[in-house]
């Protein structure tokens, strides 16, 4: 548990930020305060269903200005690890909008079932059927070398008509067919927090993470060594706070930062 001294905000989207295309009462008011009492901030996100500028494209359109260097997602760090690899010709289970990310890559076309540099999965969503993930399970098995690259693990999250299924069942699942363990390069990860952290020029102790998700954004920030702030909203169920991890603090929503920010 942290004790004070806080210089900077991480900021989930999903269930924090907004949730569908409804922004979260206060969410814009909350960065304009950031912004406006100079606070370093980013938003750090496991979403792989749209790249940067669409996000910064949605953001716009709830009232909250950004800039793409201001989100982390984990498709750009996946990205950057390829590239410092020298991988190329991965085989992408993400969204056509997120393939972007990996221009200049020569991703392996979507007929193949072998010859992958890596194996990529993001949050393919509706775009999962037995095939699309028995291609991703003999992609892995036609050679011990290739990595399994994991865009995050999350669980599921909070869509308009419900919960829905994230990338981190699919991994799993992928992990157990092909006693393959995957890189992971999104939140819990604690080398996604660090390089958030670093972008912020600020020791992790006095940095906090406001997420909806008390593993993957929690968890995950405390054992990184920063702050972790649970909100009641987004994916939040009462039964988080009877497990095994203790929130820094738990609000009603971003709205309250403000005031949490306040009595640090």
């Amino acid at each position: 548990m942290h004790d004070g001294g806080m210089a900077g905000v991480l900021l989930d989207l999903d269930g924090v930020v907004y949730v569908g295309d409804q922004a979260i009462p206060g969410a814009a008011e909350t960065v304009d305060w950031l912004v406006r009492e100079g606070i370093p901030h980013r938003y750090l996100t496991n979403t792989t269903s749209r790249p940067r500028s669409a996000i910064v494209e949605k953001l716009a359109r709830l009232g909250i200005a950004t800039d793409p260097s201001e989100i982390l997602t984990p498709g750009v760090a996946a990205a950057a690890l390829l590239r410092r690899e020298g991988i190329e010709r991965p085989a992408l289970f993400v969204p056509d909008a997120t393939t972007s990310e990996f221009a200049g890559m020569e991703p392996l076309p979507a007929s193949a079932d072998r010859g992958a540099g890596a194996v990529v999965v993001g949050d393919l969503g509706s775009g999962w059927d037995f095939e699309t993930l028995n291609r991703a399970f003999r992609l892995l098995m036609d050679d011990p070398g290739v990595p399994l690259i994991a865009l995050g693990l999350t669980r599921y999250w909070r869509a308009d008509d419900g919960l829905r299924l994230d990338a981190g069942a699919y991994v799993r699942a992928l992990e157990y067919a092909s006693g393959r363990e995957a890189v992971v390069l999104g939140k819990p990860d604690p080398a996604f927090y660090r390089t958030a952290v670093d972008d912020l020029r600020l020791p992790p102790e006095r940095v906090v993470m406001v997420g909806d998700d008390i593993r993957t954004d929690v968890e995950g920030a405390q054992r990184a060594g920063l702050a972790g702030v649970l909100v009641r909203t987004g994916k939040f169920s009462e039964s988080d706070l009877a497990g095994d991890v203790t929130p820094d603090a738990v609000l009603d929503s971003i709205a309250d930062l403000r005031g949490w920010w306040a009595t640090r």
